[in-house]
């Protein structure tokens, strides 16, 4: 049996970030996909937003390693060449109430450590994207876009030139713990003897920890999964800037954004899927269009003269269902399940792409204890 190091199950943009961070701390590392290219299932789908960390409970990962990662992130983009663009935000107001509703994301935003937003009257918003329709709102001057797939490309280059391997088509089908470290067991190759495994599978995290011999089930948290459709817009683009309303219950709204190559899309919504889902359907339902026309309309009139044409959805992993307050980033070590050499990251959703670099910093200082 082949004995390694490390093993990280999973080679989406945060499985990466976690390989490069322990590749260069002198880790031997082996990142295990079962795909035929690395980030294809979630990351591929992800916007490609940095975000700020302006709407995360203050204390929590997701705030904590948002804004942390954003640093982290652009830092990297700069020295590495990935392009990226520091376009910035605007949440806007669309009727009297949502000043409140925006009033608390600043307050959380500076509470977070984010100190750079400034507030927009309506004649100012106006003036920057003169097809916006609002009371008013706020200006994340600190929010991007990144090129997703070329950042996943230079972590697994900087993997690799450490000495580390990314393995394709290498699906875990089992694990048992042992005295001597964790037998894993793979689809198409012999098994591996791991010292260290970081389970960074994503969608499917908490079944590839329940294939685990010898981890206690219960510290594995339950699962529920949200779909989220995008629509792309015929013609210009309407903004220069990344364009959201007010947060809706499960996600951000139905928001403008860009991709590097200028294309202009609306979403995501929240679709939610069946909790034992394991063989999604990515398909963009058209019938979701006017629903998204009628909320895109309530900060872009425009839209009511152009075509909304079915784009793409991505599923987010998360760890409470409808109804209910956001989940967090989960990075549980031996502290909890009592597994030396085991992390287990669960939840990883939106800003999962903006904190990635900090997730990896955590790692590396978990398994450093």
């Amino acid at each position: 049996m082949e004995k390694i190091d490390t093993l990280i199950i999973g080679a989406g943009v945060v499985g990466l970030a976690v390989g490069r961070a322990l590749s260069l701390a002198g880790r031997e590392v082996v990142v295990a996909e079962s795909e035929a290219m690395v980030g294809s299932i979630t990351s591929a789908r992800n916007s490609g937003v940095i975000h700020a960390g302006i709407y995360y409970p203050t204390g929590s990962n997701k705030a904590r390693l948002c804004v942390r990662g954003k640093d982290l992130l652009y830092a990297y983009a700069k020295d590495r060449h990935v392009p990226y663009k520091n376009c910035g935000k605007m949440i806007v107001a669309c009727v009297p109430e949502d000043f409140a509703k925006i009033e608390n994301i600043c307050a959380r935003a500076k509470a977070n450590g984010v100190h750079d937003l400034s507030p927009l009257t309506r004649d100012e918003a106006l003036a920057m994207e003169p097809e916006l329709a609002c009371l008013g709102g706020v200006l994340s001057p600190s929010t991007g876009i990144i090129d997703i797939h070329i950042l996943m490309q230079e972590f697994q280059t900087d993997i690799e030139n450490n000495g580390g391997f990314v393995a394709l088509h290498n699906g875990i089908i089992g694990g048992n713990i042992t005295a001597n470290g964790i037998v894993i067991e793979l689809q198409d190759a012999e098994p591996i003897l791991a010292k260290t495994v970081i389970n960074a599978a994503g969608l499917s995290a908490q079944s590839v920890a329940r294939t685990m011999n010898g981890l206690d089930e219960s510290t594995i948290p339950q699962r529920y999964v949200a779909k989220g459709n995008y629509f792309s817009v015929s013609g210009a683009a309407p903004f220069s800037r990344l364009v959201y309303p007010v947060p809706v219950p499960g996600g951000l709204g139905a928001h403008f954004t860009m991709n590097i190559a200028g294309e202009s899309q609306f979403g995501p919504d929240v679709e939610w899927l069946e909790n034992d889902g394991k063989n999604f359907n990515y398909t963009v339902d058209p019938a979701r269009e006017p629903s998204f026309r009628e909320s895109v309309r309530r900060y872009w009139p425009g839209v009511m003269n152009r075509e909304l044409i079915p784009s793409y959805s991505g599923i987010r992993p998360k760890l409470v269902g409808p109804g209910q307050p956001d989940g967090d980033f989960v990075i549980q070590g031996p502290d909890v399940h009592g597994i030396i050499g085991l992390v287990n990251l669960y939840g990883i959703e939106s800003p999962g792409l903006t904190s990635s670099m900090a997730i990896a910093e955590d790692v590396v200082r978990l398994l450093s204890q």
